[in-house]
């Protein structure tokens, strides 16, 4: 089921910079500009004719009121909400431990400089919600933004059937902190909450996960609000060795595979009969499995195995990779933690499968996909914060500081910035 490759056609199919999956779709691209364009310049108007013709009902308000989100509240199981009340706190247990003070770096008479921290005011977070609902995603987009004080957290999510939005979905914004509540989604819903209508307020940043509608939009407002990423499709990559189970190999690659056609999944193991048994218990649990459809096809065509000598060797390729998860399946996976240059998120040992991480370890979800964990990180607080420098000098310090600004600015023929330190020296000599 899963293509085994040699190490030559793994660099070819899934390390070459010509088959990085998070290119966006010139004609996606286009639709998205159009409709961006005519709810910036419309607002209302714009927004409901584009609602109407995308999911073919306007809702009576945008505003998920106040009754409907008490109401949600009966229509989920004790045991679903006490679970997510138990993930959230976990959540915000980790979270927590990022956040950082305003402070100063370096104090003396003459010289003062530091940095001062401070949260954003207004955060959009998009929630897919039409077929699928996905509370966590609340949970890993809000807490966040809520520890790290801002101000008004929004979210916007679809309607089902015209009406309401998921009630999971209102239940997860309450525990989490959100304050307000949208009925909306797609392009519209990006447009919004970058240039805002007469119903619902701009916001200075937008996060959260969507289809390529909605990651084609976010790339189109990139600049007129802040956004976290742009997301490819859903990856793990799972390095193992002869200790490693391939029944918990086979279930974790499935788990990434039936989110998408596209997802991708990888083993890197130093263990032929590893591959061999996983490619049966693959074949095994996809059979009984309610998306087997999409989790074939993308272990089909997506994913591959690749046998390697030793384990430094699968660490260099999977680092090569950055995938947004690592699975490290070996016998003292700790003692290996420090060869990992390039990932999302990783998970350690047999028994801590990326599902934990999905739902209720702590770490965010919310993570870079598609090679870009070599320079980008997952979801935390710090998303969340502007970090402000400042500086004061003295008469005195200035004067010690002139002779090398001079000799800058002079360098770079910037004759202003030279006058700006001059005039200051010529007035104390007056």
């Amino acid at each position: 089921m899963i293509r085994e490759l040699t190490r030559e056609e793994f660099t070819k199919t899934f390390l070459s910079s010509n088959n990085k999956s998070n290119a966006l779709n010139p004609e996606i691209l286009t639709t998205a500009k159009k409709v961006l364009d005519e709810i910036q310049l419309n607002g209302d108007e714009a927004l409901r004719k584009y609602v109407l013709k995308f999911d073919g009902k306007v809702p009576e308000q945008w505003e998920v009121s106040e009754e409907e989100r008490k109401h949600a509240w009966n229509e989920v199981s004790e045991d679903v909400i006490t679970a997510l009340q138990k993930a959230a706190e976990n959540i915000r247990n980790f979270h927590r431990k990022q956040l950082q003070n305003s402070r100063m770096m370096d104090m003396s008479e003459d010289i003062i400089s530091g940095q001062l921290f401070r949260p954003l005011e207004r955060v959009g977070i998009y929630v897919p919600g039409g077929t699928a609902c996905y509370p966590s995603t609340v949970l890993m987009n809000a807490i966040p933004a809520v520890l790290a004080g801002v101000k008004e957290v929004i979210m916007v999510t679809p309607v089902r059937n015209g009406k309401e939005i998921a009630p999971i979905l209102s239940v997860a914004a309450d525990i989490a902190g959100v304050n307000t509540i949208y009925k909306i989604g797609g392009i519209q819903a990006i447009a919004a909450l970058a240039y805002g209508t007469e119903s619902i307020p701009n916001v200075d940043k937008i996060v959260g996960p969507g289809n390529a509608y909605v990651a084609a939009a976010k790339s189109l407002v990139y600049g007129t609000v802040g956004i976290d990423m742009i997301a490819g499709p859903s990856e793990v990559a799972v390095i193992a060795d002869d200790h490693a189970n391939p029944v918990y190999i086979a279930a974790d690659l499935i788990a990434q595979a039936e989110h998408d056609k596209n997802a991708r999944t990888f083993l890197v193991t130093t263990s032929r009969k590893l591959i061999e048994e996983t490619q049966k218990e693959l074949e095994k649990q996809c059979a009984v499995l309610p998306r087997k459809e999409i989790a074939t096809a993308a272990i089909k065509s997506q994913s591959a195995a690749l046998l390697v000598n030793d384990i430094h060797t699968a660490f260099e390729i999977v680092n090569q990779l950055a995938p947004e998860h690592l699975e490290i399946q070996v016998e003292n996976p700790l003692l290996h933690l420090s060869k990992v240059q390039n990932a999302g998120s990783v998970f350690l040992g047999e028994h801590t499968p990326e599902a934990i991480g999905d739902y209720f370890g702590g770490p965010n979800h919310v993570l870079p996909t598609s090679g870009t964990a070599r320079f980008s990180s997952g979801l935390s607080v710090d998303d969340f914060v502007k970090k402000i420098t400042y500086l004061y000098y003295s008469e005195e310090a200035l004067k010690q500081a002139a002779p090398s600004v001079i000799a800058i600015a002079n360098e770079e023929q910037l004759v202003g910035h030279l006058r700006a330190v001059e005039k200051r020296l010529q007035e104390g000599k007056e």
